[in-house]
């Protein structure tokens, strides 16, 4: 076995988001550029049309950036959007991609993403992207054209009710008649996106409002009376917890993506350094706490180190910060952590005690939490001592030691994708960003790329969307143009949104693509190897391996102006990624021709406990069930 890098010594929208037809009253103070940090101004009033409104509320707003694609119920918003100065509009080549490519942006910079489609299949067209969203608490704003106001109801051309359609799946949304409504709502629409747990809200304009004559003046005020994020934790609970991690024999830290949505990751590692105590970093975590950090265990969960799961597993204290205990972190639910006492820290009250009981509940936003956590964990400190953790570190490595991530070389003569993905991490570097589609190359770029930095690493983690790499990547490219930026796809996710290369090289957007190219869809692939006695129905997509490749992806590049290239031999691997890395005035694409046989491992089967992680094939830890001393 080739060992991989040593690892170094989802939800319910809440926060009372008003309803779509919620009064709004309660005043709040709305910046004119609320991600900016820029002082209210003083703007308006102007006489304009609805759609110039619209406009002129996105950059008061403080957006630089739209994805979007014109239609019928949005074109009159189009006409003024050509005359700003202050936005950049990027014609995407599908509204999803719009929608994952503000996702990308929102993930690499922090800011809310901004994406806009007409209505019906424009509209429908993004439900995919914001459901992602949602999922993994991205601050987006969708704005949506609608048909005209008297139509709406009558079944119009090109009408779908975009608002129900989308109430599950947004922390709040909107359907604006009234022209004189839009920068209200819209700086609402910002408001609620980017504060609290963030999420996306949607606002939807019909085409009459957009047509009328308006008055155009920013609100200096909000007013939201169903709406109070709490971000400041209850001392009590921070003594506790405080408390509970001083005197712990088996604690473990449990980051969730939280961590990196709050900015909280100097807070979190001082609290690491500080407590003594093992850290996991999830999916949506990863670069959180930098991977060389000694007390770093690596990403738990189906496909987590064996080390991380079996922290959790053996653990007397569970402090989650920004966690879900979804399913793919927990395994069988009954079966998690049977003898750890649980803290959970989350924005979102929703979160705590929803899938696990919590013993201490603390509500707040994570970098308010730990930076209240600190000096109490230092009281605690001084009255009882620090905690002697010598002999579950010795635990802890010893299983770090005898489980490292590793993977066999194949045994077809095609390239190992740990290889690949590990290299492309090593020759890029930590400054890099790395955006991946869902599968086993995801799960790979996971577990073989070391993160040393927040949001370098985005992924759709809850959804598990195929084909978010590719828009997501140029997303993250126009917000930190100044990084490399590859995205790390499958053949089967990058031909689901590979069109955004046409709208990467019009817009001089010089992303890099590595397609893990295993010929299959190599997740599925796998669990009919494992759970269907290897009948592979439907999963061989003729991409790569033999004399047939449909497409051919160095002939696609190409088509769409990138640049293509192709590996097939681990001798050529390192020459062709710096090849990639020298390209930087226009998109790349690389075919790496991978085995299909690879696997993804470690791996806790679907709905099994965690103590049945599997190493490899067959190949199970004889750990001690009971507690460690």
């Amino acid at each position: 076995m080739v060992q991989g890098p040593h690892p170094a010594p989802p939800r319910t929208p809440s926060h009372g988001a008003p309803s779509a037809t919620a009064p709004v009253r309660a005043a709040v103070p709305a910046p004119a550029a609320p991600l900016t940090g820029a002082p209210a101004r003083v703007v308006g009033p102007e006489k304009v049309l609805g759609a110039a409104s619209i406009v002129r509320s996105l950059e008061e707003a403080g957006t630089e950036v739209v994805f979007g694609i014109p239609g019928g119920a949005i074109l009159p918003t189009y006409d003024p959007l050509m005359d700003s100065t202050r936005m950049r509009h990027i014609l995407v080549r599908h509204e999803q991609g719009a929608g994952h490519a503000a996702t990308g942006y929102a993930q690499a910079t922090g800011r809310v993403g901004v994406c806009i489609a007409t209505s019906g299949p424009g509209a429908t067209n993004l439900v995919t992207a914001i459901a992602d969203a949602n999922m993994d608490s991205i601050p987006l704003v969708a704005i949506t054209g609608q048909v005209g106001a008297p139509l709406i109801g009558t079944d119009a051309f090109q009408e779908a009710d975009i608002v129900g359609m989308t109430l599950p799946v947004t922390k709040h949304n909107y359907l604006v008649t009234n022209a004189d409504d839009i920068p209200r709502v819209i700086a609402e629409a910002f408001h609620i996106a980017s504060t609290g747990r963030p999420g996306p809200v949607l606002v939807d304009v019909a085409k009459s409002a957009q047509q009328a004559q308006t008055t155009f003046s920013w609100p200096q005020t909000l007013d939201l009376p169903g709406y109070h994020p709490v971000t400041k934790p209850h001392s009590k609970q921070i003594r506790e917890a405080a408390r509970l991690l001083a005197t712990a024999r088996r604690p473990v830290l449990y980051v969730g993506g939280g961590t990196i949505r709050s900015g909280a990751a100097a807070e979190l590692r001082a609290l690491v350094d500080a407590s003594g105590a093992p850290a996991v970093t999830t999916l949506m975590a990863r670069g959180a706490l930098p991977d060389s950090h000694p007390q770093n265990l690596g990403m738990p969960g189906m496909h987590g180190t064996v080390a991380a799961v079996a922290a959790l597993q053996k653990a007397d204290l569970i402090v989650a910060l920004g966690a879900r205990f979804d399913d793919r972190v927990t395994g069988k639910l009954s079966s998690f952590a049977p003898h750890a006492t649980i803290v959970h820290a989350d924005i979102d009250p929703a979160e705590i005690g929803k899938n696990r009981a919590v013993d201490v509940p603390i509500v707040g936003d994570l970098k308010e939490v730990l930076a209240d956590l600190l000096p109490e964990l230092a009281r605690e400190h001084g009255v009882h001592g620090k905690p002697d953790l010598a002999g579950w570190w010795k635990q802890l490595d010893d299983w770090r030691e005898t489980f490292p991530l590793g993977y066999d070389e194949p045994a077809d003569g095609h390239l190992a994708p740990q290889y690949v993905i590990g290299r492309i991490g090593e020759l890029s570097g930590p400054e890099a960003i790395f955006a991946a589609g869902v599968g086993q190359h995801q799960m790979w770029a996971a577990q073989f790329i070391r993160y040393q930095r927040p949001n370098s690493w985005l992924n759709s983690g809850g959804l598990g969307t195929m084909g978010f790499s590719v828009p997501a990547a140029m997303g993250a490219k126009v917000g930190q143009p100044d990084r490399t930026v590859w995205a790390i796809d499958g053949d089967g996710c990058f031909q689901m949104t590979n069109q955004e290369l046409a709208t990467c090289t019009i817009n001089d957007i010089p992303i890099k693509v590595a397609i893990i190219n295993n010929s299959s869809l190599g997740m599925v692939r796998q669990w009919q190897t494992l759970f269907y006695e290897e009948r592979y129905s439907n999963t061989d997509l003729h991409t790569g391996h033999g004399t047939v490749r449909i497409p051919d992806f160095v002939k696609l590049a190409d088509a769409y102006g990138a640049v293509g290239l192709r590996c097939e031999t681990k001798a050529d691997v390192d020459a062709t990624i710096k090849r990639a890395l020298e390209i930087d005035d226009q998109p790349v694409v690389v075919d790496f021709t991978v085995s299909r046989d690879a696997m993804v491992w470690p791996m806790v089967a679907a709905g099994v406990s965690n103590d049945d992680i599997q190493y490899a094939r067959g190949i199970s830890p004889a750990w001690d069930r009971e507690d460690q001393a």
